[in-house]
């Protein structure tokens, strides 16, 4: 036990000691949250502080210091074989920090493959849940509707996502079908410095690298350096892998992917319900 010296130690040097005695690699301790807010790591290191320091074994000394209680040395004098959740609950300052009942914890209580996971884990994984069922039925969406609607709802999105300079000028670019398999041409900024040559299909069927291949040649046709290919299927890795030998940039997206830009940039959803996840303000407690 790292702390079992009972001395004051820092959470930098807590947290260097936790990852070597578990032999955790650089990729571990890289590993981000869903939401790409905090590492994994140190998150969870946080979190067993913060219940541990309920259940009055840590102590705080001063800011990012720490030292294990009386209590805390007690427990583990007792030789437990691990320090969990089930554990904490039956420390009566830990209830009563909590507050929550013996009775209200057995009848909340989780399955085991739940203790590894910190608050902020189980939120963001849930919300990644709610996130992916929602771009399915968006995409289910957009595959039921018709060629013009699709059409619309593609201006509107590079609209959203800062091309095309406005709806009028992008609808008025787009609209221009039929040329070489481009589908239409947008502004890559609202100046119209450069453009960017579209081709959009509402198709099912999965889009090989042939029909790269003649968007490529109509962009050639056309002088054009820079396309986008949005399809509401998927593309073969054949397509995904192809790389033009010329200056030609492509950008491919798949329906999957069209439904999460569709998310990101608020465009037929809408916002219900906003959490806020907040944190100490240690500078507040300057003496700490």
């Amino acid at each position: 036990m790292i702390l079992s010296d009972g001395e004051e130690h820092t959470t930098i040097e807590t947290n260097e000691k936790i990852a070597i005695h578990f032999g955790l690699t650089d990729e571990e301790l890289n590993e981000f949250l869903p939401s790409g807010a905090a590492k994994t790591f140190p998150n969870r290191v946080a979190w067993a502080k913060s219940h541990l320091k309920m259940a009055g074994l840590l102590e705080n000394v001063k800011r990012s210091s720490f030292r294990l209680t009386d209590a805390g040395k007690r427990l583990l004098d007792s030789n437990p074989t691990e320090i969990n959740l089930k554990v904490l609950r039956t420390i009566p300052s830990y209830i009563e920090k909590t507050g929550r009942s013996k009775e209200e914890d057995t009848s909340l209580e989780v399955d085991n493959s739940q203790y590894s996971a910190t608050p902020e884990e189980i939120l963001e994984n849930s919300y990644l849940k709610i996130r992916k069922n929602l771009v399915q039925e968006l995409l289910f969406k957009i595959k039921s509707s018709s060629p013009s609607f699709f059409e619309s709802l593609v201006i509107e999105l590079l609209v959203k996502m800062g091309y095309g300079g406005s709806i009028k000028d992008a609808g008025r670019s787009i609209g221009r079908s039929g040329d070489e398999g481009i589908d239409g041409i947008i502004k890559e900024d609202k100046l119209g410095l450069d453009v960017i040559y579209v081709q959009a299909k509402r198709w099912e069927n999965v889009v090989g690298r042939p029909e790269i291949q003649k968007f490529v040649g109509a962009l050639a046709g056309q002088g054009a350096k820079k396309g986008v290919f949005i399809t509401t299927s998927r593309y073969t890795n054949d397509a995904r892998d192809y790389q033009p030998r010329n200056e030609t940039k492509i950008v491919l997206i798949d329906g999957e992917q069209l439904a999460e830009l569709m998310f990101d940039h608020n465009l037929a959803v809408s916002t219900v319900n906003t959490f806020e996840i907040k944190r100490i303000d240690n500078d507040y407690f300057g003496e700490e």
